[in-house]
């Protein structure tokens, strides 16, 4: 029976505590080791047969780890983020991102399902609708040793009903925006003294979410529509009357785009894949007033390209002290998010699963999302990790598979040569090329 190394065991040693039954955590680490080690479906048999316990008659104690075991999702997602915060030495301010994600899943047990927009499948002129789970992730950004790109790392997924499903269940539907407010609620409690930025798409660029964060001193940066309502500061005017709530109305970003007088500056910022990219914009502090709501002071940053390499935008930051290019470059991290949710796709079984409870629903794909940071953390404990190339595929710099192959290796190589290499008996067996290659197949990610 395949289990983790003592080397990495450590890693998940603070979880143990989620469990009050020794024997559950057990069972939880083998499950952990079996995800690690699938490739293809992430269901509980799956993990089992990778595993060697094909002939486990008490199967279904493995499922109970996940639809009926009593332990908190919530209090590992605290752990886990607190392991990050350690491990990446993370003591100055905390890049944040957040999105939602569609887990194409249906079935007719799957209570919480509904129909959304396709965002992979989906284009500007054709929609295409699919029937799932939608959930909310929060992700620490940022930029690790081994690539030049910036890593998005699940520590906090929170499943969002549909509106349909909360209906039948005579529940109050909250919007992925009310889950959002209510994540940076608990992000504050768990961090009560770091400075945070949390960088979110247009999709989360809500009145009620900026007084959130102003109100938790969380510095929110994301995309603003062009046809924002902007307005300056009001006169401070003494007299009887109720005092004015903002000035007069500026242009928005789309008319300051097409006014020949806008005065631009250039700057050279960090762009996507790590390169630098020339934009030009202009910067100014004002209140943005949505229909209905309270004005709000932000920083306004609407930008181009010179080039015409990519399309203009309108950013905003609701801590007016943060400069431009420093906005710009935080929001640039937001795209992190999306590698990462195509890669628990990919290389962790998202959207594989098998389970139909309620409870077991809610806890997997949180569990799979936190799985690929812990991948992570025991990549940054394994040190020099060496990128898996062909003779027509160089690389620069390693790949979330690249680390995962390096774990996987890590335990088979523990597993089936450890004892081998001891005993000296592993080049009576084969030659060092011939176990590398049996690594590398058992390893691979596909």
């Amino acid at each position: 029976m395949t289990t983790l190394p003592p080397t990495i065991l450590p890693i998940f040693a603070p979880f143990a505590i989620l469990f009050s039954c020794s024997k559950t955590w057990t069972k939880a680490v083998l499950l952990i080791t079996g995800a690690i080690l699938c490739k293809g479906g992430r269901t509980v048999c799956s993990s089992l047969k990778v595993l060697g316990l094909r002939g486990e008659q008490a199967f279904e104690n493995y499922h109970r780890v996940l639809n009926r075991a009593q332990w908190s999702s919530l209090e590992g997602a605290k752990i886990l983020l607190l392991q990050l915060t350690k491990a990446l030495n993370l003591t100055g301010s905390l890049v944040v991102t957040i999105d939602d994600h569609v887990e194409r899943r249906n079935g007719k047990k799957i209570k919480a399902k509904g129909c959304y927009r396709d965002a992979v499948r989906s284009s500007r002129g054709f929609v295409v609708r699919c029937c799932g789970l939608k959930w909310v992730a929060m992700m620490i950004a940022i930029k690790l040793p081994w690539s030049n790109r910036t890593f998005a790392l699940p520590f906090l997924t929170v499943l969002a009903p549909s509106e349909k499903a909360n209906s039948a269940r005579g529940k109050r539907h909250k919007t992925v925006v009310d889950w959002a407010r209510q994540m940076c609620f608990q992000l504050r409690r768990w961090l009560p003294k770091m400075a945070i930025i949390l960088v979110a798409d247009g999709g989360f660029a809500n009145a009620q979410l900026a007084w959130t964060a102003l109100k938790l001193e969380i510095s929110l940066i994301s995309r603003l529509r062009l046809d924002a309502r902007i307005f300056d500061f009001p006169e401070i005017r003494q007299g009887p009357g109720r005092p004015a709530k903002r000035g007069r109305r500026l242009l928005s970003p789309k008319r300051l785009l097409e006014f020949a007088g806008t005065p631009w500056k250039e700057a050279e910022v960090q762009w996507y894949e790590g390169r630098k990219q020339k934009v030009r914009y202009v910067t100014t502090t004002c209140l943005w007033s949505p229909v209905g709501g309270e004005p709000i002071p932000i920083r306004l940053i609407v930008m181009m390209d010179p080039a015409g390499c990519f399309e203009s935008a309108a950013l905003m930051s609701t801590d007016v002290n943060l400069s431009a290019v420093p906005i710009i470059e935080e929001f640039v991290k937001r795209w992190s998010i999306e590698v990462t949710f195509r890669e628990v796709r990919e290389h962790l079984g998202v959207e594989t699963q098998r389970q139909w409870s309620d409870k077991a629903i809610a806890r997997e794909t949180p569990a799979l999302f936190g799985l690929y940071s812990i991948i992570i953390l025991i990549g940054l404990k394994l040190g020099k990790i060496t990128a898996k190339e062909s003779a027509w595929h160089s690389k620069r710099w390693l790949a979330f598979s690249d680390v995962l192959i390096a774990v996987r290796r890590l335990i088979w190589q523990e597993k089936y040569f450890l004892q081998v290499t001891e005993n000296g008996d592993l080049e009576e067996m084969f030659s060092r090329v011939d176990a590398d290659t049996i690594l590398d197949q058992l390893a691979d990610v596909v």
